[in-house]
């Protein structure tokens, strides 16, 4: 249900394609809702039909070019303002680690360690788009939010699992 309200959210900035789409949700949305190629089309024929968005330019090879409608910006106001949030602290990850100690240690340590690589290749790539970046619109202001978002927990996500290699024997700070 989320994907509908993000496409439209997006839509509402600005017009775009469905390729667009794609590559905006791969470049910023990904990192806290991801959605396929797949995905986005079909919903995008849904939004259509239910008179949500609009084409406003077609182009070569079906290119087409959807804007949200004022019922589809009604539509997402609505969602912020009015449908509960669905809280949810969902993780294969920690779901795993219930079950390190089936583990021999260094496996535990292999796991614990491609956990923290895995974080820091997030922290460092939110930090590169930080350095160059400085929001001048709402909704860019509000996309540095969850930016910032992303840096405090893939840096909590770090510190404890220093903290968790520590507990199965591994007192460096990395792997290097």
């Amino acid at each position: 249900m989320s994907l509908r309200f993000a496409l439209l959210g997006l839509l509402s900035d600005q017009s775009m394609s469905g390729y667009d789409l794609t590559k905006r949700f791969e470049q910023s949305m990904g990192n806290v809702w991801p959605a396929r190629h797949s995905q986005i089309y079909p919903e995008l024929n849904k939004l259509n039909k239910e008179g949500l968005i609009e084409i406003v330019a077609e182009g070569p090879r079906g290119r087409k070019e959807y804007r949200a409608t004022e019922d589809g910006r009604a539509a997402v106001h609505h969602w912020l303002t009015e449908i509960p949030t669905e809280w949810s602290i969902r993780s294969e990850p920690m779901l795993r680690s219930f079950f390190l100690w089936m583990l021999s240690p260094e496996e535990a340590r292999t796991y614990l360690r491609d956990y923290r690589t895995w974080f820091q290749q997030r922290l460092d790539g939110y930090n590169e788009i930080k350095q160059y970046w400085t929001p001048e619109t709402e909704g860019e202001k509000a996309s540095r939010v969850v930016l910032e978002a992303g840096v405090y927990q893939a840096e909590a996500a770090i510190a404890w699992a220093n903290w968790a290699l520590e507990q199965y024997g591994d007192t460096r700070d990395s792997d290097a």
